[in-house]
Parts: structure tokens; sequence; C-alpha cells
């Protein structure tokens, strides 16, 4: 997979990214508006974090861990009764990402703090490399709709280089790709590779 790919694919969640957080602002303007409180709540939580965290750098803390928590946790109580009350979602002032365990980001971090690519990532990029491997109509082309009868019965070897008819001779290839694909877990079992040129059968 080719890195413009890749990189035409991170500016799409980017661009995602983005939209959910515009979204949600616009959802917040239109709440704070209709209910001043929630506003007002929602600035207090983030005042009382920004001044936590700023004595904690500074070591000159004002309010303890415990006090802290226990503070913004009556606060999120109190927002959480103003949303109950107006019959709205709780979830309704958090972006609405496509992808939550990345949020749309493409990367996620694993318990040891390593970042990799997100499982909704991947998927688009294997999304993408079957589009273009003309693998896409296996439901019409696969072993069952194959048609041995497109190749003659007549053997030449002067022509094929082969004792065998072409019809035999595909019906081999035909069974070895079958237990290739029926043994495909088994690291024993020997990859297949196909030569010719372009077009033929």
């Amino acid at each position: 997979m080719s890195n413009e790919i890749l990189n035409s694919l991170l500016r799409e969640y980017q661009q995602n990214k983005l939209n959910a957080e515009l979204d949600l602002e616009k959802r917040k303007a239109e709440l704070y508006n209709k209910f001043p409180e929630l506003q007002r709540v929602d600035d207090e939580i983030n005042h009382l974090s920004f001044q936590t965290a700023r004595s904690i750098l500074n070591k000159t803390e004002s309010i303890s861990t415990n006090d802290f928590k226990q503070k913004i946790e009556e606060l999120k109580y109190k927002k959480a009764c103003i949303l109950h009350d107006a019959n709205i979602p709780l979830d309704y002032l958090k972006p609405h990402y496509s992808c939550y365990l990345c949020n749309d980001t493409g990367y996620v971090t694993d318990k040891n703090y390593k970042t990799e690519m997100c499982s909704c990532l991947k998927q688009k990029l294997l999304d993408i490399s079957f589009n273009k491997s003309n693998i896409s109509n296996l439901d019409k082309e696969n072993f069952d709709t194959f048609n041995a009868n497109l190749y003659s019965d007549d053997v030449d070897i002067a022509k094929y280089k082969f004792n065998i008819s072409p019809r035999t001779n595909i019906l081999n290839i035909k069974e070895k790709c079958i237990k290739f694909v029926e043994n495909f877990d088994n690291p024993d079992c020997k990859n297949l590779l196909f030569t010719g040129n372009t077009g033929l059968r």
C-alpha cells in the first residue's frame, strides 16, 4: 500500500475529526443558549480543572486531589441532571466520531502506550487493496462457476509442450488451487506461483 493512499486516508480522518468537533461546538452553543446554567457548570468544570493543573505544576496545590475529584463529580452530576430534565442524552455533548476507538485519528494506543493503526484504518486499507485486486466478483467467479469446457481436449505437444490436453491440464491446476485454499492456514503448505503473459488462460 503506497504512502500516498495512506496519507489520503489520514487527511480524510483529519477532516472527519474536525467535522465532528465543529458539530459538537454547534450543538453546545445551541444548548448553552437554551440552558445558560449548563454553560455555567461547564465553565466551572473547566476553570477548576485548569486551576488545579496549574497549582500542581507550580507545586502550590490550593485543593487536595480528593476534594478536586469530589467537586468535579458534583458538577458532573449537576450537568447530568440538567440534561436529564431537558430529555437530552448524556452523550449529546460529546463529539460524534465515526470510530470511537481512535476518535477519527486512525491510530490507537495499546496498554503499553505503543501507538498502532486502528482496526478501522486497517479495514479501509484492506478494502482498497481488495477493490484493486480484481477479486471483487467472487460470487460469480469462483471454483463452482469455473468452466473447463473453454479448454480444448486436443493433445498438441508441439503447441503446448505437454502430452496432456489443455482441459486436463487446467483441471489439474484447479485441483491444486482447491487444495491450496483448503490448507491455506497450514505453514507447511507451499505457495502458488502463476506465470505467463497477460491474457493467457
